[in-house]
């Protein structure tokens, strides 16, 4: 059965473009965050965390920046700092730098979603580095 992303409450799927990302996987975390480019600029982007991948969805176009399968993360990094930065960690692909209040949930929903998929938690690293 498909599932809209529209319905998880972000918002995204609005008619500016009538375009709405769709999936047959089952959506465990979606919010709004902040990405931050290699160049230092802050972005509003929307993360999807599913099953099976995570989505970066510009949310003024309705348009899917970036797909990562959850197999290419390697680990999650945060500062033992109370701030709401986290890394994820992509080896064969550039890194993820984005803030959000609910870094919490995004781990627990990225360890959901690897037990899931390959029964392995994820590594999740604090350093202040």
């Amino acid at each position: 059965m498909s599932k809209s992303i529209l319905h998880s409450g972000v918002g995204f799927g609005s008619s500016k473009s009538g375009t709405k990302l769709r999936c047959d996987q089952e959506v465990l975390f979606a919010d709004k965050i902040l990405k931050f480019t290699g160049s230092g600029k802050m972005k509003s982007r929307i993360l999807i965390i599913t099953d099976f991948a995570v989505y970066i969805v510009d949310p003024e176009i309705d348009a899917l920046k970036r797909r990562i399968a959850l197999a290419a993360v390697d680990k999650i990094c945060l500062s033992k700092l109370n701030d709401n930065f986290l890394a994820v960690i992509i080896p064969t692909e550039y890194d993820l730098l984005i803030a959000s209040a609910r870094k919490i949930e995004i781990i627990t929903a990225f360890n959901e979603a690897t037990t899931k998929a390959s029964d392995y938690e994820l590594d999740v690293l604090t350093s202040n580095r």
